[in-house]
């Protein structure tokens, strides 16, 4: 059984993987009205990772007894001064993710609540590689600089880009 304290910081968790699926929705909005649809399926791809990921939390607290609690979830911006910009936002708010993942850590460690801990691990794993994923892609904005067709070939791969569910975190969970 969950702790009243974990219980609420995991929904709060749970609310921010919403809100970053809403985010990235947001982005790949944008980038498809500017016809980077390659840009665009990255994004879809991302927003649709976050809801899974919101979803392993609403399982989780599911499983340990708890009580789900859904929030609004705030609107998240619709532009942005360049595919740059976009993606440095995108690494800024995988660092912030990060931090609040830490956090949870923290917490449960601090509660002694080994299930929730070992529970987190997956998700501190996966923030190096959102980190890692969204900085690469920066990386190479800055590198391209002004270069249209260089943005269009980053375009192209991209669109590559696919979904794949990852493997549950706990037994029975359905994501």
């Amino acid at each position: 059984m969950l702790s009243q304290k974990v219980q609420e910081e995991l929904n709060k968790q749970l609310n921010a993987e919403l809100y970053s699926s809403y985010l990235y929705l947001s982005m790949s909005a944008y980038f498809q009205s500017l016809n980077l649809g390659g840009f665009a399926n990255w994004m879809r791809v991302q927003a649709q990772e976050e809801l899974v990921h919101a979803m392993k939390f609403y399982d989780f607290v599911n499983e340990r007894d708890g009580r789900v609690t859904l929030h609004p979830v705030g609107g998240p911006p619709s532009e942005w001064a360049s595919p740059l910009a976009a993606f440095e936002h995108v690494y800024q708010h995988e660092q912030k993710v990060t931090g609040l993942i830490n956090g949870l850590v923290n917490l449960a460690i601090g509660e002694r609540d080994h299930a929730t801990n070992i529970f987190l691990q997956w998700f501190v794993t996966e923030q190096v590689e959102e980190e890692a994923s969204a900085n690469e892609v920066v990386q190479r904005l800055k590198l391209l600089g002004d270069d249209k067709s260089g943005l269009f070939m980053l375009d192209r791969e991209l669109g590559q880009r696919v979904f794949t569910m990852p493997p549950a975190t706990t037994e029975g969970a359905a994501t």
